[in-house]
């Protein structure tokens, strides 16, 4: 039952943040929408999730700032009363092909590992002990990139392995109180793909079932994981269509 529970949503404002963002609030959860540079798409999805009877307020943070990460989940704590569950959803990347070495340049690096990887484990321990309290769980939102070491950069691929091993760590830490797992997505119908239709299309006529994920494939699972798998922590699931098998 997760109606009056409230969830953190980071990157909350767009795709895969904004699709569970709305089959949460479906549910009867309260939303806290974290983005970083979308104001006008958080506000959208905020107003959208008012519009199905719930509360929503979104949060301008840097996840990968440990001070502003601290202050947002502090507000979203004092707002809401609670904070049930925590969705790692922000994330970036820049697009280096993984041959093209020296073109995966340091700051490149810094860029993903801050947002991706301390970013995750800011969140992560900033709402520790109020979900703990609340007997809570949190997803990682992961990418198939960081099994198969495919991706938009190197760097990205490593960030998700990490992101991967963060998961594992704390659901050990954080047990029996708090499980924490990730979801592994394959290629989402997101911005991030806008430009490239065809592409896409000749990736997902590749997989088994005929199609890339769409943010509400990867809703589906969160809501799962939050909802139905009281005796799941410290796995990874992959969305992708069976590609990776």
């Amino acid at each position: 039952m997760l109606q009056g529970k409230t969830a953190l949503i980071t990157g909350g404002g767009t795709g895969i943040g904004r699709a569970i963002a709305l089959m949460l609030g479906r549910e009867g959860v309260n939303v806290a929408l974290n983005y970083s540079r979308s104001a006008a798409e958080a506000l959208q999805t905020q107003a959208e999730v008012q519009a199905l009877g719930v509360r929503s307020k979104t949060y301008q943070a840097n996840v990968a700032s440990d001070c502003e990460v601290r202050k947002m989940v502090n507000n979203v704590i004092s707002d809401f009363g609670q904070l049930d569950i925590l969705i790692n959803n922000a994330g970036m990347t820049h697009f280096v092909d993984h041959a093209d070495l020296e073109g995966m340049k340091e700051e490149y690096w810094d860029d993903i590992m801050a947002v991706n990887v301390k970013g995750l484990f800011f969140c992560c321990r900033a709402a520790a002990e109020e979900l703990r309290k609340q007997k809570g769980c949190i997803i990682n939102m992961a990418s198939i990139a960081g099994l198969t070491g495919l991706g938009s950069s190197i760097a990205y691929s490593a960030s998700k392995a990490a992101n991967i091993s963060i998961t594992k760590s704390l659901a050990r830490v954080f047990a029996p109180e708090v499980r924490v797992n990730a979801i592994a997505p394959g290629v989402v119908q997101t911005r991030w793909v806008a430009g490239q239709e065809e592409h896409i299309k000749h990736l997902g006529e590749g997989t088994p079932l005929q199609r890339i994920a769409t943010p509400e494939d990867v809703a589906e699972v969160a809501y799962g994981l939050i909802d139905k798998a009281s005796f799941v922590t410290g796995q990874v699931i992959v969305v992708d269509g069976g590609n990776f098998i």
